[in-house]
């Protein structure tokens, strides 16, 4: 295996020893040799909190943007210059909550983008308050008597909005986990991946044990190109369905805006048509 994405010398990586983050990690980087993808061809963009942090220990362009606000940029990265390789990573508590209309209206463009997030179902960095994916009962300092609010279901949600590629996986299967993470980013168009991981720190609910015990693969018979079977599967909660739920492709953001459709060279690569510009300067003069 290509061992570019690994040797980064002796950094510092900000995590509890047990976390969840460190799977996902180890699973991106493994997707990325095997995609051959080179570290100057990628860019990996993410918002606040400890999922967050995930790009500084990729050896890669990066982009930390405010909290929940990292899906606009990474938009606009892609438009720019097609020929990245964009990848949004972050939590639960920044993509869907702080960051959820964003990622309503990111289905709803499709850019050419693999939205990576971790859910650990709590906000990690500000010490264990409740997250819009936390279980109903679920108790924390905040929270004292439990979460009474249903969990935000976002496999559910992009499913309905017509997402063009919907995933969930699990940390504690590596294997997996990268083999879907390869495939969100082989899709052209907007792909979520929902990546279930326990924090070992401040959810003693949904451990380990508890999602190895609680989840399950769909198998071949399921059709990921039917949407109601894709929701129905969505809603189980009994046991979280595991693996590619919906694949809807369509036209990505990018194909659609008006610079590309004479050309595919990206804009950063173009040159100023002067003349075009006086005449606009003068027009705008002249009113």
């Amino acid at each position: 295996m290509d061992t570019k994405w690994f040797d980064m010398g002796e950094i510092d990586i900000a995590w509890c020893p047990g976390c969840g983050n460190f799977a996902i990690l180890n699973a991106l980087k493994q997707a990325l040799s095997e995609l051959e993808i080179k570290p100057e061809r990628l860019v990996v963009v993410s918002g606040i909190g400890q999922a967050a942090k995930a790009p500084h220990y990729y050896r890669c362009n990066l982009f930390n943007g405010l909290h929940g606000r990292s899906l606009p940029v990474a938009t606009a990265i892609k438009a720019v210059n097609p020929e990245l390789i964009v990848i949004d990573e972050s939590g639960d508590g920044c993509m869907y909550g702080e960051g959820g209309n964003h990622f309503i209206h990111a289905i709803r463009r499709n850019p050419d983008v693999t939205n990576i997030v971790h859910n650990n179902m709590v906000y990690g960095l500000t010490k264990g308050q409740a997250s819009p994916t936390s279980l109903q009962g679920f108790k924390t300092l905040v929270q004292r008597e439990g979460v009474f609010h249903e969990a935000f279901n976002p496999v559910a949600i992009a499913i309905s909005l017509g997402a063009s590629f919907v995933a969930r996986a699990f940390a504690g299967d590596v294997a997996q986990t990268k083999e879907i993470i390869k495939k969100a980013i082989s899709h052209k168009g907007y792909a979520l991946v929902d990546v279930l991981q326990p924090c070992v720190t401040y959810n003693k609910l949904n451990t380990y044990q508890w999602f190895k015990e609680n989840t399950y693969y769909l198998d071949s018979s399921h059709d990921p190109h039917d949407r109601f079977e894709a929701l129905r599967r969505a809603w189980e909660i009994e046991k979280l369905p595991l693996g590619v739920f919906y694949l809807n492709p369509r036209p990505t953001f990018e194909e659609k805006l008006s610079p590309y459709q004479e050309s595919k060279e990206p804009l950063f690569k173009r040159s100023p048509d002067l003349n075009k510009l006086s005449d606009w300067i003068q027009s705008k003069r002249g009113t």
